[in-house]
């Protein structure tokens, strides 16, 4: 059982998270690099005073996961460019004040056809 203060504390590190994952998305568009995404996501985490949860996990070498077309999860941040009509879920988590907070969500990359959206 939780402490009104932790529930709180868990509620922040969710509101940064999402906070976070709505910048990224924000930057999904044909011609961004994923790594260009890490970037910002790792920037973000830093000025919020929390630390990217992906990065280092078990050798995992990113802040966020980036996972396009059909990876399905845990996707590493790269060169890859992303291009018209592909579809990429960026999952963002954070570790603040003793609490991760954690969401992912899917984009489309320009226009995308009917198939992939389903």
């Amino acid at each position: 059982v939780k402490s009104k203060a932790d529930i709180e504390k868990m509620r922040v590190s969710g509101r940064i998270a999402r906070e976070i994952l709505d910048a990224a998305g924000k930057m999904v568009k044909p011609g961004v690099a994923t790594d260009e995404i890490d970037q910002l996501v790792h920037e973000m985490c830093m000025e919020r005073n929390c630390y990217p949860s992906p990065l280092n996990y078990q050798n995992f070498p990113k802040s966020v996961c980036t996972s396009i077309n059909e990876v399905i999860c845990h996707g590493i941040p790269d060169s890859t460019i992303l291009k018209e009509g592909d579809i990429v879920n960026i999952d963002v988590t954070i570790f603040h004040d003793g609490f991760h907070g954690d969401c992912s969500e899917m984009f489309c990359v320009g226009e995308v056809d009917d198939a992939s959206k389903k």
